[in-house]
């Protein structure tokens, strides 16, 4: 299997956002993780204009499909993210950021938007 990758402060945007398959809403799912744990810290949307302000700030942005409008991680929280990395997955549909997550990365003030509900499997 051959890896792309796009070179450059955080990579190579217009080649970025092109790799990227969009849903018929113009959004694609985004999972943010802690680059040096693995954890995984929430889920978001982004659009083609969220993944190009997130490649050249470094700052997780993503679009809010409740208000309609772009937010950045930690704008009126603080808690922000650092991102490290962009992957896309083999299908071009989602992307995985890694993180370096300053303060809790979930609205409730839990590190993590997963801690809440656990379903076990027996």
């Amino acid at each position: 299997m051959r890896r792309r990758r796009h070179n450059g402060p955080m990579g190579d945007v217009s080649q970025a956002v092109a790799a990227l398959q969009f849903g018929p809403d113009g959004l694609l799912p985004a999972i943010a993780q802690q680059w040096d744990t693995g954890e995984v810290l929430m889920l978001a949307w982004m659009d083609a204009e969220a993944v190009r302000r997130t490649l050249a700030t470094g700052r997780g942005t993503y679009w809010s499909r409740s208000r309609q409008q772009y937010w950045t991680k930690g704008e009126t929280s603080g808690n922000t993210q650092q991102v490290k990395e962009l992957r896309i997955d083999c299908d071009g549909d989602a992307i995985l950021l890694l993180v370096d997550q300053h303060g809790p990365a979930c609205h409730t003030g839990l590190r993590s938007c997963f801690q809440t509900q656990t379903v076990e499997l027996s």
